[in-house]
C-alpha cells in the first residue's frame, strides 16, 4: 500500500508512503478518497511528510479530495508538506484554495474547529 489511512472520531487521516506523489500512485489516493466520501466521512487529513515531489496528477487527487469534503460540508487538509511539494502547490496558487497546516497535532486541531 502506497497510503496509509487511519479513522478516528473526527474523521480520517491518509499518510502518504510515496517519496514521489506522481501518475503512477495518483490513482490509488483518489481510490482512498472516494472510498472514504462513500462511507460518508467528509474531514479529511492528507499527511504528506513522506512526499519529496508532487507532479500535476498528484495535485489533481489533492484537488478533488477537497471537492469531495467541501460538497459534503467537510475539511481536507494538507499537512507535512516538505519543500518541493510546498513550492509546487505554491506555483499553481493552490496554497489559496487547499488548507495547509506544518504538521500533523496541526491539522488536528485546525480539523476539530
Amino acid at each position: 500500500m502506497n497510503f496509509e489511512t487511519k479513522t478516528d472520531q473526527y474523521g480520517a487521516t491518509i499518510v502518504s508512503k510515496v517519496e514521489r506523489l506522481n501518475a503512477q500512485n495518483a490513482p490509488e489516493l483518489k481510490s482512498e478518497l472516494v472510498l472514504l466520501n462513500i462511507k460518508g466521512i467528509n474531514n479529511i487529513i492528507v499527511d504528506l511528510s513522506g512526499t519529496k515531489y508532487c507532479d500535476s496528477s498528484g495535485l489533481s487527487a489533492l484537488l478533488m479530495g477537497n471537492r469531495l469534503c467541501k460538497d459534503t460540508s467537510g475539511k481536507f487538509i494538507l499537512c507535512g508538506m516538505q519543500e518541493n511539494v510546498d513550492k509546487m502547490i505554491k506555483i499553481a496558487q493552490l496554497d489559496k484554495v487547499l488548507l495547509v497546516e506544518s504538521n500533523h497535532p496541526e491539522a488536528v486541531a485546525a480539523m476539530q474547529k
